[in-house]
């Protein structure tokens, strides 16, 4: 699966975070990686003032550092968050 830089993309990767139970939030930060994840209640937030790939890079790199319960997910969103979590997406 090839990781891409378009907006359709990272609403796919929104809706895995949207089937789960981690809440994502875009906000103003200086956050040093661009994302801050509040393990302990499940939210992820995302520097909102950065471009599309920042976002989509920073969501994948979320999604590889936290455990989600695939089988609760739809099919082809589990597809898509298995390949992350396999690490068996490039980019384009």
């Amino acid at each position: 699966m090839q990781l891409k830089y378009t907006r359709p993309f990272l609403n796919r990767l929104e809706d895995i975070f949207a089937e789960s139970e981690y809440m994502l939030r875009y906000e103003k930060g200086t956050f040093k990686s661009g994302f801050c994840i509040l393990k302990d209640t499940k939210v992820a937030v995302v520097n909102k003032y950065f471009p599309l790939e920042g976002k989509i890079n920073c969501l994948v790199e979320i999604l590889k550092a936290v455990d989600i319960q695939a089988d609760k997910l739809r099919p082809e969103t589990q597809d898509l968050y298995l390949a992350i979590k396999q690490q068996t997406i490039t980019t384009a």
